[in-house]
This record gives structure tokens, C-alpha cells and sequence, in this order.
């Protein structure tokens, strides 16, 4: 649930996790949440600091390398051979039409759900429950990630129509491009993020 609210965008980096206050609304003890709190820091989603708690990470320059090592691996992998059946197609290409909706009225929040969601259906195309839990995850570092980009709500705009592409691509069969292109886009993607990371340092 709580890997969940932040990829989500419900949770910010910096945000400090009461245990007190979250049992409560979980309706789970509190050696259950500190149970949850450790799998979430060996994720990186979460930085546990003695003495002052536990708070929702803020992800650095190595860690957008790492979650772009992962995201080069599987999810062009999961475009040339995956199942990209009808109802596979019709959940991207409605994950699409709600993107361009957001990017006309202009909403950040609403393109990078839309970019969330799409990525997370392209992995699972790849029909693997273990591929999906692990993009889950990446997910949620991702969402992290985002919020270094909030003041250039330019950066998920131009990538709506890569998205849109891509899906195209899928739907023409051309699954080589399709991966080419997902390759290309995530390799700007991360240059982009680390550009604007080195700018806020």
C-alpha cells in the first residue's frame, strides 16, 4: 500500500513517515509497518535515519542510472516478445488517449500518471508476475524521480507523443522499431533527468 501512494504521487520526497499515525490508517501494528518500512529501504523508495525516522527517499543521480539500467533491460524486452494481443493494444491505446487529454489541458499530474500507467502495462505484456512486481518498484522510484521535474512540466509533454508512437508502432506490428524507438526514448528520458539534476545541485 504504501510502495503503492508513492508511485501514486501521494507521498514526496522528504516526506517523513509517522508510525504512529500510519498503523492507524493502515489498521496494522506497528512491528508490521517497521517490517514494511525495511523492505521499502532495501527498494530505496524509503531512507530510514536513526534517531530521526523514516522518509520517502529523494532519489540522486545514481539512482536514476540504476532505474534506467533496469528499464533498458525489460521494458523493450517486454515490446519485442511480448503478448501484444487486442486487449493488450486497447488498454495502451486507452492509457494514451487519457495522456492526450491531460497534455491538451495541461496537466503534469495527469501526463505522468499516464506515462506511469503505460509503462507498467508495457512490462506486462511480458505476462510475468515476478517482471511486474519488479517494475512496481521501479515505478515508485520513478514517481521519486518526477518530482525533480516539477518545475519543467515541458519534460512529460514531449514524451506523450513518444508514448503515443510507440503504441503505434505495437499496433503496425513493428515490434523492432517499437524497441528501437522505447530505447531511444528512455535513454533521452534519463539524460534529461540527470541533466536537471546536476542543474538543482
Amino acid at each position: 500500500m504504501l510502495r503503492g501512494r508513492i508511485a501514486a504521487g501521494e507521498l514526496v520526497p522528504g516526506s517523513k513517515l509517522s508510525e504512529q499515525a500510519l498503523s492507524t490508517a493502515l489498521g496494522v501494528s506497528r512491528n508490521t509497518l517497521r517490517e514494511a518500512f525495511s523492505i521499502l529501504a532495501a527498494e530505496s523508495v524509503v531512507t530510514k535515519i536513526p534517531n530521526r525516522g523514516v522518509f520517502v527517499s529523494s532519489p540522486g543521480a545514481d539512482e536514476v542510472r540504476e532505474i534506467y539500467r533496469v528499464r533498458r533491460m525489460i521494458e523493450p524486452a517486454a515490446v519485442l516478445w511480448g503478448e501484444a494481443g487486442p486487449e493488450a493494444l486497447a488498454e495502451l491505446e486507452a492509457i494514451v488517449r487519457q495522456a492526450r487529454e491531460a497534455q491538451r489541458i495541461g496537466s503534469v499530474q495527469g501526463m505522468a500518471d499516464a506515462n506511469q500507467a503505460l509503462h507498467s502495462a508495457v512490462v506486462g505484456l511480458s505476462g510475468s508476475e515476478e517482471l511486474r512486481r519488479l517494475m512496481a518498484r521501479v515505478l515508485a522510484e520513478m514517481r521519486l524521480v518526477f518530482h525533480a521535474m516539477a518545475s519543467a512540466p515541458d519534460f512529460h509533454s514531449h514524451y506523450v507523443d513518444r508514448n503515443v508512437e510507440l503504441v503505434e508502432r505495437l499496433r503496425a506490428g513493428e515490434r523492432m522499431e517499437a524497441a528501437a524507438g522505447l530505447r531511444a526514448y528512455l535513454d533521452s528520458a534519463e539524460a534529461e533527468l540527470l541533466a536537471r539534476l546536476t542543474e538543482d545541485r
